[in-house]
């Protein structure tokens, strides 16, 4: 099949609104993570979150525009524009069929949740006339992101959006790497995004005993014995795939190649993963296999590990299972960004493809003490920044529903 490699870069996150801020402020051990501003979070027992904090979307939009959609399509936009403009792709002077060999694929969790939540907060509190926004649906359903940045763009290829909860985007990645592995198209603009600090988000979550109620910048803390949930972020990232061929053609800067994905579930519960870690486990193992890779060709692994205390552990039960004689540095970037839901997997998708490309793996912050049940052989990546040669990177995202995704990155050698 073609190979894919990677030439573009786009993020909005809690830690920075562009690629270069948001790696220098993760390998300082930067927290993204504070109080809520979003909305009146007092009477919650959970009032932090990682806030995108500085996001003007007057740098994206015309200001008659930005009414058109909701917060996870302004970061959707803004993140594939950071991409495609490193990209150097000209769409602009395509023609269409070149256009046509082109396409989007953008994912999220919840799609426009401030949207849903605004526009029956203010019809059940009205006298019951329907005084509904016209653009109360498209800006609502989950696959407009990948709508809109097609038709800014002018892109007539494969266009649509994965959900698969909090592996969303890195089923996307998955996606987009086989449509172009199979011929289907030449470029895709991928990745995920997500606007979910809002009341319904952070009540539901919080009903469900998902998220920390410990209210400081540390409370993400993968690993540590003394974890009390997730903390929920917010963001975008975006990545070009290109056929190698086809950006080579073009001369494009390739900063890393896509080799393979795999994905399964765990048929276990509907929002716990298996504590012995199975869908994890053979959603690594299909990646391994898709990429044509032994487990200790894997350098680094971003790990999902959310800081909830059955989920890191059972992550951290199949890693061991599969490189637990390697030598594999693992680090949770999540201490940093909080937990961007359906963006999580394209986030940390770029953490991979920042460290091939650096030799630098970003670090785990806050494990204050590291659970005695995490194996000690595994090299977690705590408190700083370690450098060392990365050839391959694997990035694993977890969903509710059981869903289980891994992608693999590479050193891209010409």
């Amino acid at each position: 099949m073609k190979r894919v490699v990677i030439t573009g870069l786009g993020v909005i996150s809690p830690l920075g609104n562009d690629v270069a801020s948001f790696w220098e402020n993760s390998l300082k051990g930067i927290s993204g993570i504070g109080p809520i501003t979003k909305f009146d979070a007092s009477k919650f027992k959970t009032q932090i979150a990682g806030e995108v904090k500085n996001f003007n979307p007057l740098d994206y939009f015309e200001k008659k525009e930005i009414r058109k959609y909701d917060l996870f399509t302004q970061y959707a936009v803004a993140a594939s524009e950071q991409a495609i403009q490193q990209s150097q792709l000209q769409f602009d002077t395509m023609t269409e069929a070149q256009r046509s060999e082109i396409g989007v694929i953008w994912a999220t969790g919840q799609g426009g949740m401030q949207t849903f939540e605004d526009q029956l907060q203010e019809f059940f509190t009205g006298d019951g006339t329907p005084r509904f926004n016209p653009y109360f649906v498209p800006k609502m359903i989950v696959d407009i992101a990948a709508g809109v940045i097609s038709i800014r763009n002018g892109l007539l290829g494969p266009n649509y959006c994965t959900v698969s909860a909090c592996a969303s985007s890195n089923t996307a990645i998955i996606n987009a790497l086989d449509n172009i592995r199979l011929g289907r198209a030449k470029v895709m603009i991928v990745g995920g995004s997500e606007a979910a600090i809002t009341p319904g988000t952070i009540g539901g979550f919080g009903a469900a005993q998902a998220l920390s109620k410990n209210n400081v910048s540390s409370a993400s803390q993968p690993f540590d014995v003394n974890r009390t949930g997730f903390v929920a972020g917010e963001g975008a990232g975006a990545l070009i795939l290109e056929d190698y061929e086809y950006a080579v053609q073009r001369g494009a800067t390739i900063l890393a190649e896509i080799v393979g994905g795999g994905m399964a579930a765990d048929a276990y519960h509907l929002t716990g993963t298996s504590p012995d870690g199975l869908g994890a486990k053979l959603g690594m193992l299909n990646a391994l296999k898709d990429a044509g890779l032994n487990p200790e060709d894997i350098d680094y692994i971003n790990a999902h590990a959310t800081s909830t205390g059955v989920g890191d552990l059972s992550e951290i039960k199949a890693i061991s299972a599969i490189f637990g004689n390697s030598n594999t540095a693992i680090s949770a970037t999540k201490s940093m960004t909080g937990h961007l839901l359906g963006a999580a997997g394209a986030i940390e998708s770029i953490y991979c493809v920042m460290a091939v490309q650096h030799d630098t793996i970003p670090p785990t912050m806050n494990v204050t003490d590291l659970d005695p049940e995490i194996p000690q052989h595994l090299q977690i990546v705590l408190e700083e920044k370690l450098e060392k040669p990365i050839r391959y990177a694997l990035n694993n995202s977890f969903g509710f529903g059981g869903h289980t995704a891994s992608s693999i990155f590479k050193k891209f050698e010409a």
